[in-house]
């Protein structure tokens, strides 16, 4: 399989590179802003050990809302099912940061992949521990999945987050009225904007998702029954309200984010990452959905 998938991810990368429309860069955030354009890569984590990559692999990327994977992980680990007493588990149908979906729904969030539940995750994470400590256990659980410690918070753009996110203030304070938040909206947004600006490479990002796979050798991080949980969730919710289309085109759990990466994983055989820093209308890596989709059919991944 490997001549294959290597081949495959060369072709794809080839051919994507002559793209007319590259998508738009995040702008909200003005260190994602001045991130290059032009750039893609794609990595491979497969169940029996190899690493397999196309383009830009090695080059550090902001992952954004793909750490919700690993905070949702590790939430429930901490607390088990309790936390879905505080946000729920259905597609949104909404955009990642609507503030109509949360007071309709009376600050219970409609899943932990919108900003909203994952304000809820994170705010779960601390319990009522130092932002420090809570942030130095997801950076080991993440490193623990990727079997690397070069993985680090790029602090330029947390603070850049942290100065624009009037829009995630918003919804940590509604959140906080609604009796849903247990520390201060500020303490809990501080560690959401640091978890978002975790750095890594595509290379790292498929090896930390293989703790998904559910295969033998890969990282035993969470229970099998909970991984179940896990994909199933990024299946229906990874892609905010453009998570159906992502099933429909590329038929695998995965979940983006508007750094531009994307994580999927085909179970018990690999975990896969993109990145393309240009986005399309629904805040997903343009370039990066392309990419999946293709590798997908090429080397016919499905979970259907």
């Amino acid at each position: 399989m490997t001549d294959r998938l290597q081949e495959v991810l060369t072709d794809v990368d080839a051919e994507l590179r002559e793209s007319a429309d590259w998508g738009h860069v995040a702008t909200y955030i003005p260190e994602l802003a001045r991130v290059p354009l032009h750039q893609l890569a794609i990595a491979v984590a497969t169940a029996d050990g190899r690493l397999i990559t196309a383009g830009d692999a090695d080059t550090r990327f902001s992952i954004q809302s793909v750490s919700k994977v690993f905070a949702l992980a590790l939430a429930l680990g901490r607390s088990g099912d309790q936390l879905w007493t505080r946000v729920g588990r259905e597609p949104s149908g909404s955009a990642f940061n609507s503030i109509v979906q949360l007071e309709y729904e009376r600050g219970i969030p409609r899943n932990p992949f919108i900003n909203a539940g994952a304000i809820v995750t994170t705010d779960e994470i601390l319990g009522g521990r130092p932002p420090r400590e809570a942030l130095a256990e997801l950076l080991t659980f993440v490193r623990t999945a990727a079997g690397d410690d070069a993985i680090y918070i790029n602090e330029a753009v947390a603070t850049s987050e942290k100065a624009h996110g009037h829009r995630n203030a918003a919804l940590a304070n509604f959140l906080y009225a609604c009796g849903n938040l247990k520390n201060p909206p500020e303490m809990t947004l501080g560690t959401y904007f640091h978890q978002c600006a975790i750095e890594m490479t595509a290379k790292q990002l498929a090896l930390a998702g293989r703790f998904l796979i559910a295969a033998p050798g890969m990282p035993r991080l969470v229970s099998k029954a909970r991984l179940r949980r896990l994909c199933a969730v990024m299946l229906t919710c990874g892609h905010y309200d453009a998570s159906g289309d992502f099933a429909f085109r590329v038929g695998l759990p995965g979940k983006s984010g508007v750094g531009g990466g994307i994580l999927a994983i085909v179970p018990g055989q690999a975990s896969v990452a993109v990145w393309s820093p240009g986005l399309n209308a629904n805040g997903n890596s343009k370039l990066g959905t392309e990419a999946m989709e293709r590798v997908a059919a090429r080397m016919d991944w499905s979970v259907f």
